[in-house]
């Protein structure tokens, strides 16, 4: 009998620091947040959300700095998540920086929504 719990992945997704990335990243973000619920509503992300600049804390919301993207998800494999971030726009139009972005097996020590 195989076991129906899927294995867990943290993806880190850091934004590239270059000029215009924020523009980018507005430009697309409503495309990205209707893949995001797709993928959310289907149970292969568990929480998620974007990245803020350490000063984002005292800052007002009009003033937060987005400077990437993570999640926690489940998949079959490192590769359907792999996949799953390089058919994401912000990777395609090169919001986050593709040379940082890490994909990483992991195993929770509390519990997950």
């Amino acid at each position: 009998m195989s076991n129906p719990v899927r294995p867990k992945f943290f993806v880190y997704a850091p934004d590239k620091t270059e000029e215009g990335t924020f523009a980018k990243r507005v430009a697309v973000r409503s495309e990205h947040l209707t893949r995001m619920k797709t993928i959310l509503e289907a149970g292969t992300i568990r929480v998620g959300g974007v990245l803020l600049s350490p000063e984002s804390l005292s800052a007002p919301l009009e003033g937060q700095k987005m400077v990437g993207s993570t999640f926690i998800c489940e998949a079959e494999s490192l590769d359907d998540v792999k996949k799953m971030v390089e058919e994401d726009v912000y990777y395609k139009e090169g919001v986050w920086d593709k040379e940082k972005i890490v994909v990483l097996p992991m195993l929770a020590a509390t519990p997950i929504p």
